[in-house]
């Protein structure tokens, strides 16, 4: 509701400028007019093609928007009202996803994505295996619906053994997987159990489903088995979303002593356990705990797996998987979605996962991403001391960072655009209102001398603010 009544004030101040000034009057910049309204630059952006679309304002490439040429007979604008009456209410959610994947200006650092930078991704190995599947032309015909049997027998061995090839369906990405997952194994309007906070996606797609989403606190150890008991007791929740493994937003990983607890809890209610394993390559520090999917006898854990975030954004390959009547309820509706995921791809994710490319990638982006990390951690103890977290996280890709209870997380996001450093605040990782301020800062999109210089612009952006309020 916040981005669209921002959207409105920078439309109507544009409006105003450009009905006022003569053509080809420059206008304010983006990164003004984010300042100017408190509007992320995803909301400004929106707001300047909407106009330009209109033809009152023109964008020049390199050089910024100006007021447009007034044409003698301007045609009436065309009026899409009706659809508002139409199309009812919009689905939660779709504002910070878009903000989320928004791609950053060249002239800003990232501090915020989930993907790796380019520098990090095997982009060459993937070429020449991709390269290598496009000659060979059985890789274009119809192949299974439940994706190529060794590609899914991969993703089987990597769940830990208890799954088998026949219990895997390949998947266009993982947040594909997860919408396939959350509308298979529950109805619209039944209660589904996430982390809190959790990942923004997830988030999504389950309101996507019409699901109630419910809340079960986390802290360093991972999601607390006692509250996850109770919520299960009294929400009757057959469906929790857990990232056991570097869990996004805050990296925590579920403590040995936990993960016994959190499946007897699932197992008493008879209840499934989502279990999003998106950052098994992405360990930093020691050797990752099994999936929870390996000492699952009965069925509980569905296991989802995807080589996106560990590879690169263009691998749109993942499985999901789960034993029994679940498991056939996975597959039927992936089929309904979208039949199958394009040959050429399946073979070249099975070509490079396979190959010794993906050890080497695998080595090389632990070092990188350890380097990556620490750098990050150097940079906000020197500019910004107070946003340092307690205890750094062993992989994933991100710092979730505390804020001082003097700054609003969405308001900070919004200064620091306007220093040309992209971060994303804490609010939207959140299904309920959050109980402090945080930001996400990412590690791994810029290289470390980027990650310093973000860090000290984010730290103007902070003082700033301050001085305002």
């Amino acid at each position: 509701m916040e981005d669209d009544n921002a959207a409105v004030r920078v439309i109507q101040d544009l409006r105003n400028l450009t009905a006022s000034r003569a053509p080809g009057t420059r206008l304010p910049s983006v990164r003004e007019l984010t300042a100017r309204h408190h509007a992320s630059p995803v909301t400004v952006a929106r707001a300047v093609r909407r106009l330009v679309g209109e033809g009152l304002i023109e964008a020049v490439p390199g050089k910024g928007t100006f007021v447009a040429a007034r044409p003698e007979h301007r045609p009436p604008a065309p009026d899409l009202s009706w659809q508002a009456i139409a199309l009812g209410p919009r689905p939660a959610g779709e504002e910070a996803m878009q903000a989320l994947l928004a791609i950053p200006r060249p002239d800003a650092i990232p501090l915020s994505s989930g993907y790796l930078d380019a520098d990090l991704q095997p982009a060459t190995a993937l070429g020449t295996a991709l390269a290598r599947a496009a000659r060979q032309p059985s890789t274009w015909q119809r192949g299974p619906v439940q994706g190529r049997a060794d590609l899914r027998a991969w993703f089987a061995r990597e769940a830990g053994g208890a799954l088998h090839a026949d219990d895997m369906v390949i998947c266009p990405g993982g947040q594909a997987a997860l919408s396939t997952a959350f509308r298979a194994l529950a109805a619209p309007g039944e209660p589904i159990l996430v982390e809190s906070p959790t990942y923004l996606g997830a988030l999504a797609a389950a309101r996507a489903a019409g699901l109630r989403v419910i809340p079960v606190p986390a802290d360093a150890d991972g999601v607390r088995p006692d509250l996850l008991g109770t919520a299960l007791t009294r929400t009757g929740a057959r469906l929790c979303y857990c990232q056991p493994l570097h869990a996004n937003p805050h990296g925590a990983i579920l403590s040995p002593r936990r993960r016994g607890a959190v499946a007897e809890a699932v197992r008493a209610a008879g209840a499934f356990l989502l279990e999003d394993d998106y950052a098994r390559d992405l360990t930093i520090d020691g050797s990752p705990p099994p999936p929870m999917a390996a000492d699952d006898p009965d069925g509980h854990v569905v296991y989802l797996r995807s080589l996106t975030k560990s590879a690169a954004p263009g691998l749109r390959v993942a499985a999901i998987g789960a034993r029994g009547a679940a498991g056939a309820r996975l597959r039927a509706a992936r089929t309904l979605d979208d039949f199958f995921v394009a040959g050429p791809l399946q073979q070249a994710a099975l070509d490079f996962v396979t190959s010794p490319a993906w050890a080497r990638h695998r080595r090389t982006l632990r070092s990188a991403l350890e380097s990556r990390r620490d750098a990050l951690l150097a940079a906000l103890r020197r500019h910004l001391p107070e946003f340092v977290p307690p205890t750094p996280p062993r992989g994933g890709l991100h710092l979730w960072i505390r804020l001082p209870d003097d700054l609003d997380d969405v308001e900070l996001a919004a200064e620091a655009a306007a220093e040309q450093v992209v971060v994303f605040p804490g609010r939207p990782w959140y299904a309920t209102e959050p109980a402090a301020p945080h930001l996400r800062l990412t590690y791994a999109a810029a290289p470390p001398p980027l990650l310093d210089e973000g860090v000290r612009r984010l730290a103007r952006a902070v003082a700033a603010l301050r001085l305002r309020s």
